[in-house]
């Protein structure tokens, strides 16, 4: 039998280069979508970064309206001021930038909370033990604020209602937040619980043993759950490497006559009638505030007053800017020096 060896090649060469041709379309093909994709994440690059400036050109514009308001109301800070119209959109080029200012001491600072430890070597001769009167029964020495702070975030606790939490369940999560902010490894009581507590967990982490960065830092702390922290965030807030506790009295709105209340351990009612004697200016003064009526028939103590003021000098600035179908969040941490310099102290990008 004959073989036409001739045809044989010629089957075979036809089904090489059928094949070429299928793998130069499927490279082509290939190419060309990573192509499309590349050329469309650029564009996207670039859309949130225009995005971005916009956000940007936001706190600016921020710090422009604080300065201006600080020059020519050094004294105080109120509701009254431009910073506190609350939510502003402004239309821009194939976008819009929405803006709002919050003041940061309206609100009670979580770092408050924090007790830095004081150095009681006595390996020198000039070195004393404090007093035992002046110790909690951990052997560190007490300090007032800290203890303002975490007496009003219980009492803040207790008075929300959330469903499970009493006022034992309050005094554990103060004394577990104390604990993740103190820096050392002794629990403050029953309550507390430091690195041995994380670190037996399924997934083992150890405490900050620092400040807070975040109120949604709580969820990593023993004994929060979402719904007090979900309840929480309407009262609470995060000064960046700072426990200062001293809360403005002119910017603390009616709707957190809580946060006033456990702050000075009175009735709801009582601050209710307080604040709605407040002008919309404010007080020029602390003893104003507690000269009214309403609070001094109440016979409010001296170190509770210390808690207040009638300035503020730190901010937070919310920005959401858009550019087409790009999107940006922004929030920045605003300090006020001398009523005339704002120094942007912590930057979180996203909600």
């Amino acid at each position: 039998m004959v073989v036409n060896t001739f045809s044989q090649q010629k089957g075979v060469a036809l089904i090489t280069v059928m094949l070429i041709v299928a793998l130069a379309a499927i490279l082509a093909t290939q190419m060309s979508s990573r192509l499309l994709l590349q050329m469309q994440r650029t564009t996207n690059i670039g859309l949130n970064q225009q995005a971005y400036w916009y956000a940007m050109g936001a706190e600016a514009f921020a710090k422009r309206v604080l300065i201006d308001v600080f020059s020519k109301e050094p004294e105080t800070t109120n509701l009254s001021q431009v910073w506190a119209q609350g939510e502003t959109s402004y239309p821009v080029d194939n976008g819009n930038i929405t803006g709002e200012i919050f003041d940061l001491q309206a609100c009670l600072n979580l770092n408050a909370l924090r007790t830095k430890q004081k150095n009681t070597s006595t390996n020198t001769p000039d070195a004393k033990e404090p007093k035992s009167a002046d110790k909690t029964n951990n052997g560190r020495p007490k300090n007032k604020q800290n203890s303002l702070a975490k007496n009003a975030f219980i009492t803040l606790l207790t008075g929300l209602e959330v469903d499970g939490v009493s006022q034992f369940e309050a005094e554990y999560m103060a004394d577990a937040l104390s604990d993740w902010l103190d820096e050392d490894s002794v629990i403050v009581s029953a309550g507390g619980a430091e690195d041995n507590d994380y670190a037996a967990k399924a997934f083992p982490y150890l405490t900050a043993n620092n400040y807070l960065a975040s109120v949604n830092e709580l969820r990593v702390i023993e004994h929060f759950t979402v719904p007090v922290i979900e309840a929480l965030k309407a009262y609470v807030c995060v000064l960046p490497n700072n426990n200062l506790h001293k809360i403005n009295i002119n910017t603390i709105r009616s709707e957190q006559a809580l946060l006033l209340a456990a702050l000075l351990d009175v009735s709801r009612a009582d601050v209710e009638q307080a604040l709605a004697a407040r002008e919309e200016k404010g007080f020029e003064s602390v003893e104003d505030f507690f000269n009214l009526p309403e609070l001094s028939k109440l016979k409010i103590s001296a170190e509770k007053k210390k808690q207040f003021v009638v300035d503020s000098e730190y901010f937070k600035l919310k920005t959401t800017a858009s550019f087409n179908d790009s999107y940006f969040t922004l929030n920045s941490v605003m300090k006020i020096t001398d009523n005339n310099k704002v120094d942007v102290i912590s930057r979180t990008i996203g909600q």
